[in-house]
């Protein structure tokens, strides 16, 4: 049986605001997204009442946003800049 293509593992090029945030691309999805939390745990955006609420900086707002979104959908505002 001939291994699936898994879309999470393969490499997609960054937006250049999206690079600024997560560094060079290509990578994969999946690099993608663990390099976004990096980001914003280095920055400290998650909201401290509710972990799942990211309350942008300037960088990462460029990317998804300037107003406080949820971790879901900023999965989502992410994918909009992978192509």
């Amino acid at each position: 049986m001939a291994a699936k293509n898994n879309a999470l593992q393969k490499p997609v090029n960054l937006s250049d605001a999206l690079e600024n945030v997560v560094g060079k691309g290509p990578m994969t999805r999946a690099q993608v997204t663990s390099k976004v939390w990096e980001y914003i745990k280095a920055n400290g955006l998650q909201d401290s009442k509710d972990k799942r609420q990211i309350n942008p900086d300037a960088k990462l707002g460029a990317v998804i946003g300037n107003a406080q979104i949820s971790m879901f959908k900023m999965t989502a505002a992410v994918s909009k800049h992978l192509s």
